[in-house]
């Protein structure tokens, strides 16, 4: 794949994908330009087949992603009509995060805040070590919170918590997270990577067609019954019948031993 930047890593190692923001000068801070590398990293590893897992971190130990790179907000998000791609390009990042078929996961040590947070909130699983810091501070600068964050806000934490967290723009400690459901699991520092690295690599050996309908099933049920596909649901949890996986699955477990999915 092609970057324009030094500040996006993205590596592949036995079926996993990884995505590091390298910005450890700046904790992280997300640039316009680490948003187009993003999504470009994202929509690589949606279609390879290589890839059954995703995970998000960041570079160094401060952050996993301190918000935006406000330094170029005089430039490139200073007035509505400067911002507009600013805005884009960042939405389609989140976009194609929202969108991944594939499990993915937030390793998060230290900050994560801001426009860090909204990425956070797009993964399916988040593991952070004890002294993570979580909040979203638009409040505190005067700029507006897409509809779409607040959403996936509101999905994880309910409306009260929501609100708390965006009209007071306070920071939440890894405890309080935890509680309110806006991250699964605390873990120290020295046990946050062989954490996840053994979660993912769990998920990576499972069916892949059982894990992309099960995930399609769960988006579906955060809508609105009326907005739901179930028809689509229903056609995913068909096809893993179907599969060859299926057929791996029941003769593994007969013969006493580990199944090897294909996807397929």
């Amino acid at each position: 794949m092609r970057l324009d930047t030094d500040k996006m890593i993205a590596e592949i190692e036995d079926g996993i994908g990884w995505v590091t923001f390298n910005n450890p000068a700046k904790r992280n801070a997300i640039s316009l330009e680490m948003w187009e590398a993003l999504g470009v990293i994202i929509t690589e590893f949606q279609h390879d087949e290589n890839v059954r897992v995703v995970v998000l971190k960041g570079a160094g130990d401060k952050a996993f992603v301190s918000g935006a790179d406000i330094s170029e907000f005089e430039e490139k998000r200073g007035s509505s009509a400067s911002k507009g791609e600013y805005d884009q390009k960042a939405a389609n990042a989140q976009a194609l995060l929202y969108h991944l078929d594939k499990p993915l996961s937030a390793m998060i040590q230290g900050y994560c805040m801001g426009g860090g947070m909204a990425i956070a909130l797009n993964a399916d699983v988040r593991i952070a070590t004890q002294d993570s810091k979580f909040g979203i501070p638009a409040a505190k600068l005067g700029l507006g919170y897409a509809f779409e964050g607040v959403k996936t806000l509101f999905d994880l934490v309910g409306p009260s918590y929501a609100k708390d967290i965006l009209f007071s723009a306070r920071t939440l400690d890894a405890e309080e997270a935890l509680r309110i459901g806006l991250i699964n699991r605390i873990v120290s520092r020295d046990e946050l990577e062989p954490t996840v690295r053994d979660y993912v690599n769990m998920i990576a050996s499972n069916a892949p067609l059982t894990i992309k309908a099960a995930k399609a099933a769960v988006k579906e049920l955060i809508k609105n019954p009326e907005d739901r596909d179930l028809a689509k649901v229903k056609k995913m949890v068909n096809a893993c019948f179907d599969s060859r996986d299926y057929a791996e699955g029941r003769n593994a477990f007969m013969e006493k031993r580990k199944p090897v999915f294909t996807g397929k």
